[in-house]
């Protein structure tokens, strides 16, 4: 049952529990104060029956003036408890029926003094529909009302005037109590359906966002594994292919070694393509260690590699991106670089970390005004993922150096003889 303490709301003036009802306590009780109703209501009947006074046909009459309460309380009083308070109007139609319920009540009430055990059946349902004030209020009326009815009616003497009062007042003060322990409980379980509705809107805005996050990161990944794979075998080849078209005319031999390194070229893209689509590692790596993949990128690329430091497996993280790493970093010096000498790549194994150093004697450039195109972005990132750092060094006209730092994690440390 909706057990309501309207709040002063921004939206309007009494607000319910809002979006959480289906979390709420009393809402799932409903069945639970139908019985109580029914068990009040039953055990008024039975006492005005059973009393010694005033005479049967009054006792009767009292007992069926009960009766309309039933339906009342079905149609009426029922649908009331359940709603959502959405505007002030509610209130008023819950004094609406608890005035309706107090006219039925009061003239059974009058008869018989029994009659006023059926009032612990409406004090819950001031408090559950109406305002503090106005539920203290209402609950005054439900045990003092009867008490002055019976009196006008009856003119009892003074001993059993004085023992009514004292039980209206007993009750009365049992209204309050019970009726600040229901507001209690109804705030708690208001509060706790809106915390829970917060939760539960919560979890869905973080998976929203770990999804949206998810898929930029994976987006982000594809887009630097393209790069470093297939669009600078992309380059390779068109720089082969200008090649071959200058010395086929006066140096067919090197042409046709151009030719050759263009077909390997291409079917290392389409191995590497095939890796990245079925999510493995890079071509590359695929059967060879570390310094193996480097050396056959190095000789595609005409560079010199040095490895120093006692070479040992590494988790896989780290060598894709050492070499992805020193992908980037040769097609950087092939593009922009313009180097003289073969460009030199550095290896070393260290007890924390792995180094990796390309540095080529092109014309460089200046680090403070370079606008940091994709591929010194993609180098930064790649080192980031597994913890490493990156470090350009480069003057114009004196070349450029490019560091890779990665950690080893201490597993593979305490392994190292």
């Amino acid at each position: 049952m909706s057990a309501h303490v309207p709040v002063e709301g921004p939206a309007h003036g009494v607000t319910g529990f809002g979006s959480a009802r289906a979390a709420h306590a009393w809402d799932r009780s409903v069945r639970l104060w139908d019985a109580y109703f029914a068990v009040a209501w039953v055990a008024t009947v039975a006492f005005v029956l059973g009393a010694a006074q005033p005479s049967w046909p009054v006792r009767a009459v009292a007992a069926g003036l009960l009766v309309p309460l039933v339906p009342y309380y079905a149609l009426v009083g029922r649908p009331l408890l359940t709603s959502e308070p959405v505007d002030p109007a509610h209130e008023r139609r819950a004094v609406r029926y608890l005035a309706g319920a107090m006219l039925l009540f009061l003239p059974s009430a009058a008869l018989a003094g029994e009659t006023r055990l059926l009032a612990f059946s409406l004090i819950p349902q001031c408090f559950m529909t109406l305002r503090q004030r106005s539920a203290l209020v209402a609950v005054t009326v439900v045990n003092v009302g009867p008490v002055l009815v019976w009196a006008l009616l009856w003119w009892p003497d003074a001993a059993s005037l004085f023992a009514n009062c004292l039980f209206a007042a007993v009750t009365l003060v049992f209204s309050v109590v019970i009726g600040s322990w229901i507001i209690r409980i109804i705030e708690q379980s208001a509060e706790r359906a809106e915390l829970i509705a917060e939760l539960d809107a919560s979890r869905t805005e973080v998976a929203r966002l770990s999804a949206a996050h998810g898929a930029l990161t994976e987006r982000e990944r594809m887009a630097r594994e393209i790069h470093d794979t297939l669009a600078q075998g992309f380059t390779s080849v068109l720089m082969l292919i200008q090649a071959v078209e200058a010395e086929l005319d006066h140096d067919l031999p090197r042409a046709r070694r151009h030719l050759a390194l263009m077909d390997t070229t291409a079917r290392q893209n389409l191995a590497e393509a095939r890796a990245l689509v079925a999510g493995a590692a890079p071509a590359d790596l695929d059967g060879a260690c570390l310094p193996d993949a480097l050396r056959r990128l190095a000789d595609r690329h005409g560079a010199a590699l040095a490895v120093t430091g006692p070479a040992r497996a590494l988790p896989a993280a780290v060598e894709v991106v050492a070499l992805r790493s020193c992908q980037e970093a040769l097609a950087n010096a092939h593009k922009h670089a313009g180097s003289r000498a073969p460009v030199r790549i550095d290896l070393s194994y260290g007890e924390r970390s792995l180094t990796l150093t390309v540095e080529d004697d092109g014309r460089g450039f200046d680090p403070a005004t370079a606008t940091g195109g994709y591929g010194l972005a993609g180098l930064r990132a790649r080192a980031a993922e597994v913890g490493g750092t990156t470090e350009t060094v480069s003057t114009p006209g004196e070349g450029t150096t490019v560091t890779v730092r990665l950690p080893v994690p201490a597993a593979v440390r305490s392994e190292t003889p």
